[in-house]
C-alpha cells in the first residue's frame, strides 16, 4: 500500500460532461468518508480509476486511450477500475477488450465500490468496522469535496424519457429519476457554505424535472427553492429540451434576478425531415418563434444550442437550411457534433450515411458561420456593463463570466483586477472571438 499517513490512495480521472463530474465528486466524498486519500499523481496511487463517457464514438475512444495511458503510469501492484457510462453500457466488452484492468463498475454498482477498493488495498480478509446503511444511490448523495471554483454543478435528475433515435442516454442512464427538492436544497446549502455562489443545474432533460415523482412542483418551483438559499447569487440552467421551454419557465428565467437569462436549447437541426427522423418535434420556423418569445421576455437573453451534423440522409440543401437558420436566429453560442451511430439506437439502422470527409467539411462550414455570429455578439456588447463572477486568476489577470457565459463551454471575460469568488460590476472594453475584456467599475 502506497499510503498517505497510513491511508490507501486513489487517483480519479473524469471524462465527459458536467453530470459525470458531479458523479465523480460524490464518489470522492464517499471514498474520503471511507478513509481513502487522493494521490498526488497517478503513479503514486494504490488504485487508479477512470470515470468514462460513452455518449458517442469519439468519447469512447478517448475513454479507452485514457485508461491505457493511466495503465502505463500506474506503479507496480496498483489496480485499475473503470467507472461511468462506458462501464455501465459496455461492461462485458470492456473487460474482454482490456483484460489488464482489474474491475469494471457500472453506475448501478457504485455502492460496491468501497468494499472493492478495500479488498484491493487491504486484502480479501479485511473487515472494516463501518455503519450499515441502505444501498447507495449516487444521485441522492449530497456530500461533495471542498469546491475548487466559485461555481458548482448540481444534478437534479438522472436519465431521460425522450425517444430521440440517435441518443443512447436512456440505454446508459435509464428513465428519468428526479431528486426530491429537500435533497437538492441540502446539497446547494452545503456548496454555498463551502464558498460556491453560482449553482449550475444539470440533467439530461432538465425542464422535465419532477414529473416522475409525487413531490409537488416542477422545474419552476425548484428554481424558487434554490434561489431562496441564502448565499446563492446566480442559478444557471443547462440542457433544455425546446418543447419543454414553456412560458412559465421563460418568465421565471427572465424575471427572477438570481437566474441567469441563459437558454441552453437542445435544437439538434433546423430541417424538419431530419428532426422527424430523430423523433424530435419542431423545425427551424418554430425554433425561431421560440427564440423570439424569449427575446420578447428579455431582449438581452443569451442563447446556446447544439447541432448534429451528418445525420443519416442529411442533404446539402438541409445543411444550407441549417446555415440560414443560424443566421436568422443569431444565437450567442453553438456546438456542432458529427453524427455517431450508437449501437442499439434506431438511427443506427438508417440508410443514407454521409461520407466522413463530407461531414468534416460541413462541420467547418457551419462552425465558421457561428464563430462570426458569436464574435459579432461580443463586439456589440462593448460599452455595456455586466455583473461578473471571477473564477480564477491567470497570468496576472482576473478571469470571470457574466450571465452570458456558462462555465467551461463558452467564452470568458478578462478583467483588470479582482479576486477569485468575487462578484464585480464591469464595463466591456473590447472583444476578440469568444472572449471579452472589461474593467471593474464602482
Amino acid at each position: 500500500m502506497n499510503s498517505v499517513a497510513n491511508r490507501p490512495t486513489y487517483w480519479l480521472t473524469t471524462l465527459g460532461c458536467a453530470k459525470n463530474q458531479v458523479d465523480s465528486e460524490k464518489v470522492e466524498a464517499m471514498l474520503a468518508e471511507a478513509g481513502y486519500a487522493v494521490a498526488s499523481t497517478p503513479s503514486m496511487a494504490d488504485v487508479v480509476m477512470v470515470n468514462t463517457c460513452a455518449f458517442i464514438e469519439e468519447a469512447r475512444r478517448e475513454s479507452v486511450e485514457t485508461i491505457l495511458e493511466l495503465q502505463d503510469e500506474r506503479r507496480d501492484g496498483a489496480r485499475t477500475i473503470v467507472l461511468g457510462c462506458m462501464a455501465q453500457r459496455f461492461g462485458t466488452e470492456v473487460e474482454k477488450a482490456l483484460p489488464e484492468i482489474d474491475a469494471v463498475v457500472g453506475l448501478d454498482r457504485y455502492d460496491s465500490l468501497v468494499p472493492l477498493l478495500d479488498r484491493f488495498t487491504y486484502g480479501p480478509d479485511w473487515q472494516p468496522v463501518r455503519l450499515v446503511r441502505p444501498a447507495m444511490d449516487i444521485l441522492h448523495l449530497v456530500n461533495r469535496p471542498a469546491p475548487t471554483m466559485p461555481y458548482a454543478y448540481v444534478k437534479v435528475a438522472e436519465g431521460c424519457d425522450k425517444p430521440c433515435t440517435f441518443c443512447a442516454i436512456p440505454l446508459i442512464r435509464g428513465k428519468q429519476r428526479s431528486r426530491r427538492p429537500p435533497n437538492i436544497v441540502e446539497e446547494v446549502e452545503g456548496l454555498v457554505a463551502a464558498g460556491v455562489s453560482e449553482i449550475v443545474l444539470v440533467a439530461q432533460d432538465l425542464a422535465a424535472y419532477g414529473r416522475d415523482i409525487d413531490a409537488p412542483g416542477d422545474i419552476v418551483d425548484l428554481l424558487g427553492l434554490v434561489t431562496a438559499v441564502e448565499g446563492v447569487e446566480r442559478v444557471r440552467l443547462l440542457y433544455l429540451y425546446p418543447k419543454e421551454v414553456r412560458p412559465r419557465l421563460v418568465a421565471e428565467m427572465c424575471q427572477n434576478p438570481k437566474i441567469a437569462s441563459y437558454f441552453d436549447l437542445s435544437l439538434q437541426h433546423a430541417a424538419q425531415p431530419l428532426l422527424r427522423a430523430m423523433k424530435r418535434p419542431g423545425n427551424g420556423e418554430r425554433f425561431l418563434q421560440l427564440i423570439d418569445q424569449i427575446r420578447e421576455a428579455d431582449a438581452d437573453a443569451a442563447l446556446r444550442s447544439s447541432f448534429i451534423v451528418g445525420f443519416p440522409g442529411e442533404s446539402a440543401e438541409q445543411v444550407e437550411e441549417l446555415a440560414e437558420f443560424l443566421e436568422a436566429a443569431s444565437i450567442d453560442w453553438a456546438g456542432f457534433f458529427p453524427y455517431s451511430a450508437e449501437e442499439g439506437t434506431p438511427a443506427a439502422m438508417l440508410d443514407g450515411r454521409v461520407d466522413p470527409d463530407e461531414v468534416s467539411e460541413r462541420l467547418r462550414y457551419l462552425s465558421s458561420i457561428q464563430e462570426n455570429l458569436t464574435a459579432e455578439a461580443n463586439l456589440a456588447s462593448v460599452g455595456s456593463r455586466v455583473r461578473v463572477l471571477i473564477d480564477q486568476l491567470e497570468d496576472g489577470s482576473a478571469v470571470g463570466r457574466s450571465y452570458r457565459e456558462a462555465p467551461e463551454i463558452d467564452g470568458v471575460i478578462v478583467l483588470d483586477r479582482g479576486s477569485v469568488g468575487e462578484w464585480v460590476d464591469a464595463e466591456i472594453t473590447s472583444a476578440y472571438g469568444t472572449d471579452r475584456e472589461a474593467v471593474v467599475v464602482g
